[in-house]
């Protein structure tokens, strides 16, 4: 398989007939694992400089999957192409558990599967995820937008635990409150991005419990009903990266710091919306550089 072929994005890749058709060594599906990390367009790193260095190339697998899965429901721009694609992309992961792989991410997948016995359930459940947000993009209560964060966010969590070595489940539970926490202060953030999409993640009811209506918000009103709403929002999510906090004394210290790194920034962006007076609606709340590099120190304090 030539390099060209090997190192495309998913969007890319679904569309060239020799990347689809080739295949691929260990160390091919590897090096493509690694590049897509690497190459991210929103330059998200992942791994930090305190992950030890054996673990590396796992965590590139992981993230190739769960990348592919969300270019197929978010970058194709056909619902129901993105259907077919994920629904092809569920084949691929039955294939491997069953011994057979082509695609390079799960040539590359397949090894830190078994070394870590990582279950088939938490990568199936991101598929789902994936799925749902092609079909479904209101939530009437808070009970179906965690449903969801339970197939879209928590999976994540559980799989970095289980490469560190963790299984048990009390540590589960607080990485679940984590990274709804996380899921939910993304949307809090991207209200109006979301909404381009036609999806909207602020219950209904929080809404009407406020007298405000989808309508109010796709005109962009910003009122003290809108006010209410997201200040439920964020207490909501404040709650559950409270919760989830205990985590990191519990983990070893490297991934303490990744933990606290990433609680410590999603309180921040709420921090942020209520700074500027809930309104997410005239701009979005974004942390600085400086304040990067501040929320950097004080991980990396406590994690040492």
């Amino acid at each position: 398989m030539s390099q060209q072929a090997t190192l495309l994005a998913p969007k890319d890749y679904v569309n060239s007939a020799e990347a689809l058709s080739g295949t691929y060594t260990k160390v091919q599906a590897e090096q493509y694992t690694r590049w897509l990390a690497t190459h991210h367009y929103e330059n998200f790193h992942v791994v930090s400089f305190l992950l030890p260095k054996r673990l590396h190339q796992d965590f590139y697998n992981v993230y190739a999957f769960c990348r592919w899965a969300d270019d197929l429901g978010d970058e194709i721009g056909d619902t129901v192409e993105s259907l077919r694609l994920l629904g092809w992309w569920r084949e691929e992961l039955e294939a491997m558990y069953a011994g057979r792989t082509q695609h390079p991410v799960f040539v590359a997948l397949e090894g830190t599967v078994h070394k870590y016995s990582l279950p088939k359930q938490l990568f199936s459940d991101l598929i789902h995820a994936f799925e749902q947000d092609q079909r479904v993009t209101r939530y009437a209560d808070w009970d179906e937008l965690f449903g969801y964060c339970r197939c879209s966010a928590n999976p994540v969590g559980r799989l970095v635990l289980r490469l560190c070595g963790y299984s048990d489940a009390e540590r589960d539970r607080l990485s679940d409150a984590t990274c709804t926490a996380l899921q939910l202060a993304n949307f809090w953030q991207d209200v109006t991005v979301d909404l381009e999409k036609d999806r909207l993640y602020l219950p209904l009811d929080v809404l009407a419990r406020h007298g405000y209506t989808v309508e109010d918000l796709r005109a962009g009103k910003f009122n003290p009903a809108f006010q209410g709403v997201m200040r439920d929002a964020v207490d909501v999510a404040r709650k559950l990266f409270l919760e989830g906090l205990p985590l990191v004394k519990t983990v070893d210290r490297r991934l303490a710091f990744d933990l606290a790194l990433f609680s410590r920034g999603g309180m921040r962006v709420l921090e942020k919306i209520e700074q500027q007076n809930y309104n997410v609606l005239a701009r979005r709340p974004a942390i600085s550089k400086f304040e990067r590099v501040q929320l950097l120190v004080g991980s990396l304090w406590n994690a040492l």
